[in-house]
C-alpha cells in the first residue's frame, strides 16, 4: 500500500465502493424479491378463507360487492371467464393453490396477470387480481442507477482534480535531468496549484544560485591565471634553482587546481553529456601520459587491450588523476596498469587509506583531506565515472592501493 500512486489508490477505492454497491443492490433485490412471493402467498391464503367460508353461507350479492372491494378483486363475467379458462389451460402458470372441505381455490398467472379461481359447490367463480402493482423493483433499480453513476461522477471529478500532478510530475522530471529552462506551470490556487508554484520559486532560486557560481567560478579563475603568471614569470628570473623549483611546482600545482576546478564545473552540470566513442584502451592510456606530462618509465602496463565506448578525453582524465595521486602519494617509483575483464587497476604501493572511499569522493571541506593530498582528484574522478555508467572502487592488499575502475552493470 505505501508504494501505491495516489491514482491506483482512487481506481482501487472506487472500484471497490462500486462492487459494494453492487453487491447491496443485489442482496436487496434478492430480499424484496421474497419477500414479495411471502406477501403474495399470504394474500392468496387469506382471499381462500375468506371466500370459501363466506360462499359456505350462501352470501348475497351485496355481501359478495363488499369482499370483491375488500380483497381488490374483479369478478368475471361467465362469457370472459370461460375465455380465461381456455387461455390458463394453454398458458396458464398455477401460483398458488389452496383450499379445505369446502372447496378450492387457485391461482393462474397470464401475461403478469393474476386471475383467481375459486371452486366451492353450487360457485365457480373466475376472479381478477386488481391489487396495484408494487414498483418496489422499479424504484430499486432507479436509486442503484443513480448512486452508481454518482460514485462515476465522483471519481471522474477526483481524477480530473488530480490530474495536474501528472503534468507537474513530468516537467519536475525534465527539471531533474537538466532541462534548466523548464517552469511549472499551474491554473488554480488549490493546494496542488500552491505546491506547483512553490516548485516553480524552487527551481528560479536554483537557477539564480546556478548562474551566480557559474559567474563567481569564471571571474576567480580569470583572476586567478593573471598573478599566477606573472609569479611563474618573475620566478623564471630567479638564480637560486632550489627555491625556482619549489616555487615553480607550486605555480604549476596552482594552475593543476584551476583546471581541475575548471573541469569540475563542466562535469558536474546537469546539461553536461559526454562525447560517447569507440575508442581502445592503449589509447586512452596513451592521452592521460600526455596530461600528466611525466617519464614512460614511470608508468607499467600490464594490460589486455580492449576497445571501450566511452569520452576518451575523460576518462584519459580519471586515469591521469589516479596515477598522478599514485606517483605523489604512493611510497614507489612507478605506478601500475592492468586490467582484469572490464575492470581497470590502477596499483602504486603506499599505506592504506585512513578513511572509506567515499570519504576521498567529496570535494576537501575539511584539514585532514587537504593534509592528505587527495584535494579534489577523486572527486572529479568520482564525477566523472558517474557520467560514463561507471563506479570508483578500492582496496589495499600486498602493501598496494588499489583503485579500480568497475562498469555499472558489473
Amino acid at each position: 500500500m505505501k508504494n501505491l500512486s495516489v491514482t491506483t489508490f482512487i481506481h482501487i477505492l472506487f472500484s471497490v465502493a462500486i462492487a459494494i454497491l453492487l453487491a447491496t443492490f443485489l442482496l436487496f433485490l434478492s430480499w424484496d424479491k421474497d419477500r414479495q412471493k411471502i406477501e403474495e402467498f399470504k394474500r392468496y391464503q387469506l382471499v381462500s378463507i375468506t371466500f370459501l367460508a363466506n360462499l359456505q353461507q350462501s352470501p348475497e350479492n351485496e355481501k359478495l360487492k363488499k369482499l370483491y372491494d375488500e380483497l381488490l378483486v374483479i369478478p368475471l363475467s361467465k362469457k370472459e371467464a370461460k375465455r380465461i379458462r381456455k387461455k390458463i389451460e394453454k398458458e396458464g402458470k398455477t401460483v398458488f393453490s389452496g383450499g379445505s372441505a369446502a372447496g378450492q381455490v387457485r391461482v393462474f398467472d397470464i401475461e403478469d396477470i393474476h386471475y383467481i379461481y375459486v371452486q366451492r359447490m353450487g360457485y365457480n367463480l373466475m376472479l381478477k387480481d386488481n391489487r396495484a402493482q408494487s414498483y418496489n423493483f422499479q424504484y430499486a433499480i432507479g436509486i442503484g442507477v443513480f448512486l452508481i453513476a454518482l460514485l462515476l461522477l465522483l471519481y471522474l471529478a477526483v481524477l480530473k482534480k488530480l490530474s495536474p500532478l501528472k503534468k507537474l510530475h513530468k516537467q519536475i522530471q525534465s527539471f531533474a535531468k537538466g532541462d534548466i529552462q523548464t517552469r511549472i506551470t499551474y491554473v488554480y490556487d488549490d493546494e496542488i496549484g500552491k505546491i506547483a508554484k512553490s516548485f516553480d520559486d524552487a527551481i528560479v532560486h536554483i537557477n539564480e544560485l546556478s548562474r551566480s557560481k557559474n559567474l563567481f567560478m569564471r571571474n576567480l579563475m580569470h583572476e586567478l591565471k593573471t598573478p599566477i603568471t606573472k609569479g611563474r614569470i618573475v620566478v623564471e628570473m630567479l638564480e637560486d634553482e632550489g627555491t625556482k623549483k619549489v616555487l615553480v611546482r607550486a605555480f604549476e600545482r596552482m594552475n593543476e587546481l584551476i583546471s581541475e576546478l575548471a573541469e569540475l564545473e563542466r562535469v558536474t552540470t546537469h546539461s553536461f553529456e559526454p562525447n560517447f566513442e569507440y575508442i581502445m584502451l592503449s589509447e586512452i592510456i596513451a592521452e592521460s601520459q600526455e596530461l600528466l606530462m611525466t617519464h614512460s618509465d614511470a608508468i607499467e602496463l600490464n594490460i589486455e587491450d580492449k576497445a571501450l565506448t566511452t569520452d576518451k578525453k575523460l576518462m584519459a582524465l580519471v586515469l591521469k588523476n589516479l596515477i598522478d595521486n599514485g606517483l605523489k602519494y604512493g611510497t614507489g617509483k612507478y605506478v601500475l596498469i592492468q586490467t582484469d575483464k572490464d575492470i581497470i587497476k590502477v596499483l602504486s604501493k603506499g599505506e592504506p587509506l585512513k578513511h572509506p572511499l567515499s570519504y576521498y569522493t567529496e570535494p576537501f571541506s575539511q584539514a585532514e583531506k587537504r593534509s592528505a593530498g587527495f584535494g579534489l582528484g577523486l572527486y572529479i574522478v568520482h564525477s566523472i565515472l558517474e557520467k560514463l555508467d561507471y563506479r570508483l572502487e578500492y582496496r589495499h592488499k600486498d602493501e598496494k592501493n588499489i583503485f579500480m575502475i568497475v562498469p555499472k552493470n558489473d
